[in-house]
């Protein structure tokens, strides 16, 4: 399948959260062309990266749900509610982010002002909507489920469990005000992701846990097909240990974090 064909794809599957993607890809776009133009520092990075960060994110994040929703045979009122759900949840929390970065200050953990203080709080009930919205999804995929490779099925409930798990992890960084451990927000950071070189940073975790969304799916899926002439029993050990090994790296970079340590050290 072509790009052409897989976007082509997403948008047949489901079109309000494909269309809320593209939307995503065009302010990626814009910010992409307003960054160079813009001199001014929010936590020592240049106010335009988060956003930009986050447009790719959501993007890849909404066209996923898109994917799994063809798979479902559950309620229509269900799955009606988790596409315009998420997709409402991650325009609110853009448009949120992007508004801060072009104020020039942060989004997340400000209560500076009353103003920061309600744009953070908005933020932080979409991700709670989202997250329930995500439950929602793991529990239609143990219900009437449309007939798929067992490994590449349980890839996907995978993925998406672990995704819950990164969301919640969420919560430490919101109950910390910050997200880095032992430092103030905003010190040296590795070049693009900028996750603490100095202290612990808890967004490793975070990230890989919500991008498990894409990968125990795309394992499940790689198995299924490379191991296709082999026993379901084995293909599923292979999905079990690849998961067991990525959430040990979760957890340990969680651990790590939260001992005040960096992923690395310069």
């Amino acid at each position: 399948m072509s790009m052409r064909e897989l976007l082509a794809e997403i948008y047949r599957r489901d079109r309000v959260l494909a269309i809320t993607g593209w939307f995503h890809v065009g302010l990626l776009a814009i910010m992409l062309g307003l960054a160079p133009f813009d001199s001014r520092i929010v936590t020592g990075l240049n106010p335009w990266l988060k956003p930009m960060k986050f447009a790719v994110s959501i993007t890849l994040y909404l066209w996923t749900i898109a994917w799994f929703l063809k798979y479902l045979s559950g309620p229509r009122w269900a799955m009606r509610t988790i596409s315009w759900g998420a997709s409402i949840a991650m325009l609110a929390e853009i448009v949120c982010i992007a508004l801060q970065a072009a104020r020039g200050t942060t989004s997340h953990y400000n209560d500076s002002t009353l103003f920061d203080g309600i744009v953070f709080g908005i933020m932080g009930n979409m991700i709670f909507l989202n997250t329930l919205l995500a439950i929602v999804l793991f529990i239609l995929l143990f219900v009437r489920m449309t007939t798929l490779p067992p490994t590449y099925l349980w890839g996907i409930r995978l993925g998406v469990l672990v995704l819950i798990l990164g969301s919640l992890e969420g919560l430490t960084m919101i109950f910390n005000g910050a997200h880095t451990i032992g430092l103030p927000d905003g010190g040296p950071g590795l070049p693009l992701a900028n996750w603490s070189t100095m202290a612990g940073d808890l967004r490793i975790a975070h990230l890989l846990g919500l991008h498990a969304l894409q990968i125990f799916p795309l394992v499940g899926y790689a198995i299924s097909r490379w191991q296709a002439g082999r026993p379901v029993t084995r293909q599923m050990s292979l999905l079990i240990a690849v998961a067991l090994v990525y959430v040990t790296v979760v957890a340990f970079t969680f651990w790590q974090a939260m001992d005040g340590r960096p992923l690395v050290h310069l």
